[in-house]
């Protein structure tokens, strides 16, 4: 009763986003998403909570809290399926591919959605992320095989946004050394101090200033740094003046600037493997760099590379390629990084909006209605403008 409460109160305070438009077209292709009110098929890939399951009423973005979705989906005659086995021939999401309705994955253990498995997917309507960002999902294939494609917008933009300060504030201050020599029984202050900063006065730019980057650069105004954006778009100037942010046309020359670097532009066609050798030599040598966005933005080695020369003085992430990462993921093994696994958007107040608003759009699925404009990835044949 607890968690449904809580995720009643979470779908009323859920982020009011900008809509996103999408210049839909009637495809031949397209599958009919509201063809009947018949039972539905709805398999959901999350990760496993195993003993924290019990901790946390709140904890629904686990395969045991299954978005707390499953006496409501059931009480309806739908089948609801649940698991944490997504990848290869034999795993559980394959046994259901071929007759499952609608999919519900998140980008913290993402089931990798190939055109491949669309292909075999005939019953495929509807492909759901609990959360932010379908690039786990084909695109282009969802896309010509009719598919539906949308995700909760704006339901962790705040918990990415700050976990982004945090991560920010971590390697000014060279926070992690210090940490290993607390735990160590070490005490060497000028082991941490050599190449520990004040945040103020140094030169921020973030990659991309979509819902987190606007929200990350507010934050980061009262630390009285100077902050520099670049984006596709640029910012109406009353949203310039409350952040500070001066716009950066030429990526690179913006780059060159920053003693931090922070990125949030979605994983395209474009952006994939963005900063490789080249670019990252363009930057300051000792920049710091954090990326909540895609690791595969990202060339993993040049990465390596950077941070081992002393080019990148610090790297700073929840995001891998592939997820989760495989144990001898070089950059576990890196020096200066302050890695983690995908958590930044999954925090427990995220958990309860992403569920809720999964909730809604299942719901608005199952009545034949739309979904909020903003939600929308993939409709009608259609892609939304940050993913062409």
């Amino acid at each position: 009763m607890a968690m449904r409460r809580a995720i009643a109160c979470a779908l009323k305070k859920s982020v009011t986003a900008t809509s996103t438009n999408l210049t839909s077209f009637s495809s031949p292709f397209s599958r009919n998403l509201h063809s009947s009110s018949d039972s539905k098929k709805i398999v959901g890939v999350f990760y496993k909570a195993n003993e924290y399951a019990s901790m946390n009423p709140n904890f629904v973005g686990s395969v045991e809290g299954s978005l707390g979705i499953r006496d409501w989906l059931e009480s309806q005659g739908h089948h609801y399926i649940v698991t944490d086995d997504k990848d290869g021939p034999d795993s559980e999401l394959e046994k259901h591919i071929s007759d499952l309705h609608v999919l519900i994955t998140t980008p913290f253990h993402p089931a990798y959605v190939t055109a491949e498995r669309i292909k075999r997917a005939k019953n495929l309507e509807l492909l759901l992320t609990a959360g932010i960002g379908s690039d786990h999902i084909d695109l282009k294939a969802a896309a010509a095989a009719g598919l539906t494609v949308a995700e909760v917008t704006g339901s962790n933009v705040v918990s990415v946004a700050e976990d982004e300060l945090m991560r920010i504030l971590i390697l000014v201050r060279n926070f992690v050394p210090g940490y290993q020599q607390a735990i160590n029984g070490e005490w060497n202050v000028a082991g941490i101090a050599y190449r520990a900063y004040d945040l103020e006065g140094k030169t921020i730019g973030t990659v991309g200033a979509g819902r987190i980057g606007k929200l990350l650069l507010q934050r980061l105004k009262p630390f009285n740094c100077n902050l520099l954006y670049h984006d596709r778009i640029q910012m109406d100037p009353e949203l310039e003046n409350q952040t500070g942010a001066k716009y950066e046309e030429d990526l690179v020359k913006m780059l060159g600037k920053c003693d931090v670097v922070v990125i949030n532009t979605p994983l395209t066609e474009k952006t994939k493997g963005m900063f490789n050798k080249e670019l990252i030599a363009k930057m300051k040598k000792g920049v710091l760099i954090v990326n909540n966005a895609r690791g595969a933005i990202m060339d993993t080695q040049a990465v390596v590379d950077a941070c081992s020369s002393g080019h990148i003085g610090g790297y700073s992430g929840d995001v891998w390629y592939p997820q989760p990462a495989p144990k001898d993921h070089p950059w576990r093994h890196m020096p200066n990084h302050a890695m983690t696994p995908h958590i930044s958007g999954t925090t427990i107040d995220a958990q309860l909006r992403y569920a809720a608003g999964v909730k809604d759009m299942l719901d608005n699925y199952f009545k034949g209605e739309d979904f909020p404009p903003q939600n929308y990835i993939v409709k009608e044949g259609e892609l939304a403008p940050q993913y062409r």
